[in-house]
This record gives structure tokens, C-alpha cells and sequence, in this order.
């Protein structure tokens, strides 16, 4: 039996597995802290703690999206329930959106386009928090 794959649903992208893209992420409730305080700062509800120069709004931006989808995509590997993997998808697919707008911020191989599943936007997600990683965390 032979099944047909898109050439674009994210089958044959070469994202790292979880373990490999998360590998050094902090612990889920250290990261939660991090990127509610992250979406504070961005919204205004808190002022940015001035440590270094400031900040690429439009990179800082995206650090942000990919962090929180980042963390919706460990919370649902966690727990693969609808809820936890819709939030997964919709925050895979903001950050999918962003990258669109900014190609220049893209740091993996493969670009948001390259894709069109939902399941594999997650895979993205993957192979972009794993190379934001190796590049030192732009944007934070």
C-alpha cells in the first residue's frame, strides 16, 4: 500500500524531535513565568527591565511569539488533549503569520511557506526554537 504525501504538510521537514528542540528550554513553570512576563512587557503592563541595549521591537516581537508557541508545543506534548494542542497550533500558527511578514528573522532552513498543515507548524516551531537557541536567543 503506498500513501501519497504532500510535498508540503511537513512530513519531510527535518525539524529536531521535541527532545532535541527543548533540550535547553527552562522547565515549563520557569518558561510560563518568562513569557507572561515577556507578553507583559510588550503590552505595556510592565516596564522592560533595562539590562542591555534596547531591543529590535520586531525581533523582540517574534522572541516572544516563538517562546509562547514554543512552550504551547511542550504543554501539549505534555498533555496531547484537544485543548492543550489547539493552543499549540494557533500560537505555531501566529508565529507562522509573523515570519511571513519578517523573512528576515527566519533562523532554520526550511521557511514558514515551505509549509501549509497545521501539524506541521509545529514542526516549525521546532526547528525555530532550536536554532534561536544555537544563535544565542536573539531578541531577548
Amino acid at each position: 500500500m503506498s500513501v501519497e504525501v504532500s510535498p508540503n504538510n511537513g512530513e519531510d521537514m527535518a525539524a529536531p524531535p521535541p527532545h532535541e528542540a527543548y533540550a535547553d528550554a527552562p522547565d515549563l513553570r520557569r518558561e510560563i513565568h518568562q513569557v507572561l512576563a515577556l507578553g507583559a512587557e510588550r503590552d505595556g503592563r510592565r516596564d522592560r527591565s533595562v539590562t542591555g541595549p534596547p531591543l529590535d521591537a520586531t525581533a523582540a516581537e517574534r522572541a516572544w511569539l516563538l517562546r509562547r508557541a514554543a512552550l504551547m508545543d511542550r504543554m501539549a506534548l505534555d498533555d496531547p488533549g484537544p485543548g492543550p494542542a489547539a493552543a499549540a497550533a494557533q500560537t505555531a500558527e501566529q508565529l507562522v503569520l509573523h515570519d511571513r511578514r519578517h523573512p528576515d528573522l527566519v533562523a532554520g532552513p526550511h521557511h514558514p511557506d515551505a509549509i501549509t498543515l497545521a501539524p506541521s507548524r509545529r514542526l516549525y516551531v521546532r526547528q525555530e526554537y532550536a536554532a534561536w537557541t544555537a544563535a544565542g536567543r536573539p531578541g531577548t
